[in-house]
């Protein structure tokens, strides 16, 4: 910490630290803007132009995807909320995210921690928002985890879910993604 004044003003010229987390607030409630617009967005629907990308991190606790996706994606992967989705919840108990989309014409139920999410973003109205996942408690934590039994997680997260949409889109992210932008 300096002494340096601004001559001027009086002011100091450093910013002091702060013994208040102002940061993890700051993202608490980034957070909380995301998981309120998926909510909205479960219970009303996209309105026209809408329309989300969701990155997290699938080696995430608690994350559960078809084994398939996680051996082609063993880190991370950003998902499009557009035309082809069903089901979207937020479950605030939980603390998660649950949503049906399709992966080469199969229905997949993915179930999302709220702290695996690195990047949510609605182009529509140019909002990035992202997140540096807080890092797990303990090595072992790592590794990911199920709410069931591995082979009936797979097995549920690649039913074909009731209005499950018949041919996906997909579409490369590489053009829409920004570097540095949102908070942290």
């Amino acid at each position: 910490m300096s002494d340096e004044r601004d001559e001027e003003n009086g002011f100091d010229a450093m910013i002091p630290e702060s013994l208040l987390p102002y940061e993890s607030w700051i993202e608490d409630a980034y957070r909380a803007v995301m998981l309120r617009a998926l909510e909205h967005v479960g219970r009303e629907g996209l309105p026209e132009g809408h329309h989300f990308y969701l990155t997290y991190r699938t080696d995430w606790p608690g994350v559960v995807m078809p084994s398939r996706l996680r051996a082609q994606y063993p880190h991370e992967i950003t998902i499009v909320l557009q035309h082809q989705f069903w089901d979207l919840k937020v479950d605030e108990d939980t603390g998660t995210i649950s949503v049906g989309l399709s992966f080469g014409g199969v229905g997949s139920i993915l179930v999302i921690p709220a702290d695996a999410v690195t990047a949510f973003a609605d182009p529509h109205v140019r909002l990035a928002l992202r997140f540096p996942p807080p890092e797990p408690a303990a090595e072992e934590d790592a590794a990911p985890v199920a709410a069931e039994p591995a082979a009936q997680a797979d097995e549920a997260a690649e039913a074909p879910a009731e209005g499950a949409p018949a041919s996906p889109q997909v579409v490369s992210l590489a053009a829409f993604r920004k570097k540095g932008s949102g908070p942290g």
